[in-house]
């Protein structure tokens, strides 16, 4: 039995969110009916929304780190069953080299999974969401589309936390994106050595999942660059032990003289080339870069001269996380205090959303969290 429920719509040509009833679908085999209790608003909702500009286009739902509680479930669902706590995640098809290595944020699949045009439909082409008139509407965003009251999932992409109530569950929702890729770049990609320098450029929630996950690790060093005081005075606050205003001060020339010789792992989540240039500079020989940050249109172009003393740059999707083993993790670093989400977020209910993503373009939110 379909479900009706509130969503923000991405409406092509329209600026902000339409606030609209949609009809979310029954779940089919291998699928969730979730309902949403909070969800986490990323760059990668208003990035998209941006690039939602084509007239012929139906609405958009949005929202990729959804938590909430099992309603429904599909008949080969075994992982998760009605009333578990779940979070989502991104989409995997399960079947590539990448994830039966236990690699699914690099699954062969991962951009029309996720981003693709094949959204939220069925093999029959039938959408998934619909309005209350029966008008199509594009889900399936990230595995998901949770910036509604239902989400329907996949059981590749939700799993059952151990949370103790509604107010709990919400504040893991950021797990399910921007905190994991920044904890899983450093944690899992760039491990520091111990006495190691890193260095975190820019201060989003992506930024300071990375900042504390390095306070996790024996790196003695921790510096986050950033143009924001008062963002870089929080980051001092949650572990980093210097910071550095890139619109006052060299970062490549106050980085060298924390480090001497350089940074060992150095982290860019801004996606701008300029700040890029600045991080590999920064690095000492055989150190190593991390790319997170995504900007339309960027580029990454540095002398290849920078890069000959052994460096190393990689591009990270989600911190190549997997639901088996790493989110769980991070929820009960959570749940024990050693990630301190709540230092990050605010709430904000549905009909505010504007105010979220205006918010948090400010930067005076680090993480808008949609509560339903």
């Amino acid at each position: 039995m379909a479900v009706t429920s509130k969503a923000a719509l991405a409406v092509a040509g329209q600026e902000g969110f339409r606030i609209a009833d949609i009809v979310v679908d029954d779940p089919r085999e291998h699928e969730v009916l979730v309902r949403v209790v909070a969800v986490g608003l990323c760059h990668t909702d208003t990035l998209y929304k941006q690039v939602w500009e084509e007239p012929s286009l139906p609405p958009l739902v949005l929202g990729h780190e959804g938590a909430g509680v099992v309603e429904r479930v599909g008949s080969q669902v075994t992982s998760v069953k009605p009333g578990d706590r779940v979070l989502m995640t991104f989409d995997s098809c399960g079947e590539c080299v990448s994830c039966l290595t236990g690699h699914p944020a690099y699954c062969a699949r991962f951009g029309d999974l996720n981003t693709g045009p094949a959204l939220g439909r069925s093999v029959d082409d039938a959408p998934r969401l619909t309005t209350t008139d029966g008008k199509p509407l594009v889900g399936g965003f990230f595995g998901q589309s949770s910036l509604a009251g239902y989400a329907l999932a996949n059981d590749r992409n939700v799993i059952a936390v151990d949370a103790g109530n509604d107010d709990e569950l919400a504040l893991l929702a950021p797990l399910g994106c921007g905190i994991q890729t920044g904890a899983g770049a450093v944690l899992k990609e760039l491990p520091p050595a111990p006495g190691a320098t890193v260095a975190v450029f820019g201060t989003g929630a992506v930024g300071f999942g990375a900042l504390l996950a390095a306070r996790l690790t024996a790196a003695t060093r921790i510096a986050v660059v950033d143009i924001v005081p008062e963002r870089l005075d929080l980051a001092r606050e949650l572990g980093a032990t210097h910071t550095i205003n890139s619109a006052e001060t060299d970062p490549v020339q106050a980085l060298r003289d924390i480090a001497p010789g350089g940074v060992q792992v150095a982290v860019d989540t801004t996606g701008v080339a300029e700040v890029q240039l600045q991080a590999v500079q920064s690095l000492a020989s055989r150190g190593r870069l991390g790319l997170i940050g995504l900007r339309l249109g960027a580029q990454f172009s540095v002398p290849i001269t920078s890069l000959l003393p052994g460096m190393s740059v990689q591009g990270i999707i989600e911190g190549d996380s997997d639901i088996v083993t790493f989110l769980p993790a991070l929820v009960e670093l959570v749940r024990q205090g050693r990630l301190p989400l709540e230092k990050l977020v605010r709430e904000y209910p549905l009909d505010e959303i504007g105010r979220a993503v205006s918010d948090s373009s400010s930067g005076s939110v680090i993480k808008p969290i949609i509560r339903f």
